[in-house]
Order: structure tokens, then sequence, then C-alpha cells
């Protein structure tokens, strides 16, 4: 039977060198529409999620490195999600 991918931790606050560059903000984001499934969905094509936390307006995503972090604020920055600009 089809196995559903298991989610992203919901910690996205370490404080290491390597996970703050490896993290992105989202911001601006609409909350009360976007989901953290949906910021998953979005951002996976990036690399592999290792955290992700929705907050009110906002997000965080956790990536396993840097160059994943990068190509995804240069691939999102400016997109429009739920009739907000990120």
């Amino acid at each position: 039977s089809p196995r559903t991918p298991a989610m992203a931790s919901n910690v996205t606050n370490k404080t290491d060198p390597r996970s703050l560059n490896s993290r992105v903000f989202i911001g601006n984001l609409n909350t009360l529409v976007v989901k953290k499934s949906d910021v998953e969905a979005i951002f996976a094509k990036y690399g592999k999620i290792v955290g992700c936390s929705v907050h009110k307006g906002f997000a965080f995503v956790q990536y396993v490195n840097e160059r994943n972090a990068r190509a995804a604020v240069a691939g999102e920055d400016g997109r429009m999600i739920a009739g907000q600009v990120l």
C-alpha cells in the first residue's frame, strides 16, 4: 500500500551555524490559508526538508544544507502564494 512521506520535524530553532545557514525564513505568509504541509510541498523541490515550523504570518524551513536554502530563497522570493507576496 502507498505510504505518505514522513512529515518534517517541527524543530527549526537549532542555533549551530550550519543549521542557521541552511534555514529559510518565509515572511508575509498567509497562514490562515497556507498550512505546514503546503509549505513543505512548495519548498521540497529545493532539497530535503528536515524541519518546518509555521507561525502566524511566517514560517521557517530547515534544509539539510546551505545550498538548498539559497536555492529556495532565489526561487521563491517575490512569489505570490494565497494572495500575498513572499
